[in-house]
Formats: C-alpha cells, structure tokens, sequence
C-alpha cells in the first residue's frame, strides 16, 4: 500500500536572498510562505520533460537543478512549480544563487547514496530530510555571515602557505606499519578527532532546539565525520598519485581555457595570385630565391622586437597606474580589520586586543614559492635581492612614506589585484563544481576504490605531472636558469616527490582544516566540545 503524497511543510517554503544569520533560534521560524500568484489554467497540457543527451555535461546546470530537483523536491514539485527555480522551492544556503546550486548539487548526492539507502526502506515521507536541509542550511548562513569577518587574505596568502612550508621542510612522525596495534590506534584517534571537530562546529552553527535533537546531531555528524572528512577528504585524496593526477588536470584546464577556441568551421583563404592558381607561375614553394626572411636585415628585425616589447612594456605601465589609482579610493586595510573586530560574533569579558595586520608583501606565500623553487640554493643571489629589495620596501620610507608597509600605495595595490581578480563569489562556484567532480563522479559514490597504481604507474603520473607544470615555464627562463628541458622536468619531480607520502598528506589536509574551522569558529580554539554544548544549555 503506497502512501499518498503529502503537501510539503509551510516551514520548508523558501524565503528571498537575505543576509545570513547566526541567532541560535530555530530556522523553521524564520521561514516565510510563498504561494504562487499564477495557476497553470485547466485547458494547459503539461509539457513533457525535455530528455538529455547522452554527452550532455553532468556539470551543467540544467543536470544540476535536474538533479536537486529529483532528490529534495520529489514531494514538492506539481505543475506550477516546475517552472519555478531552484532558490524559490529550497530555502537559501548563502547570498548567491550559483553557491547555492553547486552545494545543493552536493547535499542531493549526499542525501541520495546514504540517507536515502535506509530511510527509504522505512517510509516514503521526506520530512526528516526537509529537516536535515533546513539544518544545513542554517548552518551555511551562519557560515558566510562569520566568513565576512575574517581576513581571508591573510587565512589564504598567509597562514595556510606557513603550514604547507612546513609540510615541505619537516616531516612528521609515521606509524610503524609493521606494528599493527600502532595503526590500529592511529586510526582510532583520527575517528575520534574528526568527531570532536564536527561535533564542536554544530555546537556553535545550529539552533538550540534542533541541537537537542540528539538523534539528528549524530546523524550529521558521522556522515560529515566519515564519509565526507574520513572516507573523502582523508582517503583517495591524500595519495600522491591522485595529487599529481590532479595537478596535471588542472593544469589541462587552464591550457584549454588560455587557448582560442575554434569552431572547426574556419574559412581556408586561397593567398595564390590568379597566374599561380591557373599553372602560368612557378609556386611561392618552389621558388628557390632567398625569402622575406632571408633578406631582412638584422637592424629591422630588432626595430620590431624594440617595438614589441615596448608595446608591451606601455600595457603593463598604463594596467600599474590604474590599478593604483582605483587603490587609492579604497578603504584602507587597518579601517577593515578593525570593523571585522568589533562585529565578531565572541563575546568576551575583557577587551579584545587589537587586530595587528601584516603587509602583503611580508606574506608566507612569497616564502613558500621561495621553498618550492629551491632559490636559497639554486640561486641564493637572487633570493638575496629579493629579500632585501622586500625589506627597503616594507622598513625603509621612499619619500617619506612606506610604500609596502601597511596601508602603503603598494600595499593597497595589492589588495585591490587580489579582491578584482580572486572574487570568492566568482571563484567558489566552480571550485565546488570541480570538488562535487571529483568526490561523486557522475553524481554518485565513486566505485570502490581499486588497488593503487603500481610503482611503475605512479612513477609514469609523476613524470607526466612535471612535464605538464614545465609546460608553464618559456624558454627563455630555463635559459635564465642554466636548464634543459629534460633537466628541469628531472627537478620538478624531484619537488613533487614532498606530496609522496599519503600520512603526512592526510595530516597537512587535518591541519588546513582546523585552521580554517577555528578561524571561522574562534569559539573552538577557546572552549571544548563539552563546554560548548553546556553554554548553549545541553547537558553531555
């Protein structure tokens, strides 16, 4: 006996774009109602739903709505609300609709490989799933509202390339295979820390009355702490093999996107005179006097060399100059983080200390492309220069101002390159589109995982991975460098061997990610789990 479908909840009634809060009320209350103004007259048929093409992208975002709908909207879709959009049937995850596409795209996957693999044998009846995805999503704004907050040029340029700088330069202790009660208690306490970091979040994100639903918390938390942290994040993904696979696609990407592309319909032009097309001239081809080439003289050809680069040198002069000055009408730095400070969501007994800001220049990621390139010993008189040429430039006033320091003309430049071209609304779509990509291929579990590739195989993907990354280099700089090709692919594996060793890998990943949770989530770095759970009013 099949159970009828039921209305959908007046709680799960999407409301419009809005800013992201981190009230501890419940989300239900929070949800409006929104009725169609439009019913689909009765003389209307139904238009059948359009089939896909077998080579139709699963990126896209007609599969991807496809997708959403299916899973979270089965219940809820009729016909006047398969017109409607996605952001009008599900209750919003952040202020963009393109975030909020890919993380649903995610939640469905999620939702249908290990939520749906039990509860649909219990009941047909969505409403314990409308009540995960109203979680989730109140946990997301609160997300966005603390992201707002925080310096994340210092988070991404700074703190996270001082980790994998040491990642590179120290190594950490490794279980002894051989002794199985190591790993085996190894493996214990990454289950355990995973819990308590997940647990932690949910402790800070989530309203009370959901937070005491303790068969709902646990739910989320062993499936964000194993299968997304755990059987994901601290699985495959780890290994050297699938970094340097991983590399060498991107790599591909970015060769595909620089490339113009054609539409393989290009008109062929005929530059044959009329006496060569017709056989009464000999072929340019086979004319055997000296080319245009041939006679040119070496003082034209350094005219139009001097021509180009000067060209090129008035391009980038004229993109410096109105760089700075659209820098100078920004807000300054110092006048951001204090703002930052005083809007942060902790509410401390004592005054909190002063939010001291490092320059752009003095950054760990200048540092780390320094380690990767070896240039203290490759080249230590040019990592000399560098580094002095950073310190007069950061310490010593030119013209009575310091032009790196903080504030500075440069550091203002700077900042305003990196919040023009790496606009996180421009950027996070399609990093969540290539991370649903890769964790669910074909918006599904992976298949079990097979064996790794022979030595032999990670050795051929290594070696195919530098030569993809020496493809980024030109010429004239291997010249610079005293290198051939093959030398400098030889040197290039030799820095990709660091991503060899999938434990240490595993840890870097931990460690990148409790950074990033305790800088969104300082109350973490302050309180324990317990501790939390008892300031909200949760007894553990």
């Amino acid at each position: 006996m099949t159970q009828p479908l039921l209305r959908p909840p007046i709680t799960l009634q999407p409301r419009p774009k809005a800013n992201p809060t981190s009230s501890s009320s419940s989300i239900g209350s929070q949800i409006t109602v929104k009725t169609p103004q439009h019913s689909r007259a009765p003389s209307e048929t139904r238009k059948a739903p359009t089939a896909l093409s077998p080579a139709t992208p699963i990126t896209t975002d007609k599969v991807t709505a496809l997708l959403i709908r299916r899973v979270l909207c089965s219940q809820q879709t009729s016909a006047p609300d398969e017109a409607r959009p996605i952001d009008e049937l599900l209750p919003p995850l952040s202020s963009s609709n393109e975030i909020d596409l890919q993380l649903y795209a995610i939640i469905a996957i999620v939702v249908k490989e290990l939520v749906y693999s039990w509860y649909g044998k219990i009941t047909p009846d969505q409403t314990f799933v409308e009540e995960v995805v109203r979680i989730i999503a109140h946990c997301t704004r609160a997300l966005e509202e603390r992201l707002r907050r925080i310096d994340l040029e210092g988070l991404v340029f700074d703190e996270i390339p001082e980790l994998i700088e040491s990642h590179i330069l120290a190594l950490s202790p490794v279980p002894e295979p051989s002794l199985e009660t190591s790993t085996t208690l190894q493996a214990k306490h990454e289950a355990d820390y995973r819990q308590l970091l997940v647990q932690g979040a949910l402790a800070v994100l989530l309203p009370t009355e959901d937070l005491e639903n303790a068969c709902l918390r646990t739910l989320v938390t062993d499936v964000m702490a194993e299968t997304i942290l755990g059987k994901s994040i601290g699985g495959r993904v780890c290994e050297g093999w699938f970094i340097w696979t991983s590399i060498t696609k991107l790599v591909d990407e970015v060769k595909a996107l620089s490339k113009p592309r054609t539409t393989g319909e290009e008109i062929e032009v005929d530059t044959r005179s009329r006496l060569e097309k017709f056989g009464l001239l000999s072929e340019r081809g086979d004319d055997t006097r000296p080319t245009m080439d041939g006679r040119r003289s070496t003082v034209s050809k350094v005219i139009w060399r001097v021509l180009q680069y000067g060209y090129l040198a008035i391009i980038g002069l004229q993109f410096i100059i109105s760089g700075l000055f659209a820098a100078s009408s920004e807000p300054r730095r110092s006048s951001w983080s204090r703002k930052a400070a005083a809007d942060s969501p902790i509410v401390k007994t004592t005054e909190a200390p002063a939010v001291v800001l490092r320059p752009l220049l003095d950054f760990k990621i200048f540092s780390l492309l320094s380690t990767l390139l070896d240039l203290s010993f490759r080249m230590p008189w040019l990592c000399g220069s560098i580094a002095l040429l950073q310190h007069h430039l950061i310490q010593s006033p030119l013209f009575l101002i310091r032009v790196g320091a903080v504030d500075g003309l440069l550091d203002q430049y700077l900042h305003h390159l990196l919040t023009t071209h790496l606009n996180p609304s421009l950027l996070i779509p399609s990093a969540l589109s290539t991370i649903r990509t890769t964790l669910f291929p074909k918006n599904a579990l992976p298949p079990p995982v097979p064996d790794p590739p022979s030595p032999e195989q990670q050795t051929e993907l290594k070696c195919k991975c530098a030569e993809a990354l020496c493809s980024f280099f030109p010429d004239i700089l291997n010249r610079a460098a005293g290198l051939s090709r093959e030398e400098l692919v030889q040197e290039v594996e030799l820095e990709l061997d660091v991503w060899s060793d999938a434990y240490l890998n595993k840890h870097l990943a931990y460690q990148i990610l409790e950074l990033v949770v305790v800088k969104i989530l300082p109350e973490m770095g302050e309180k324990g789990v317990k501790e939390l759970m008892e300031a909200r009013g949760i007894e553990v």
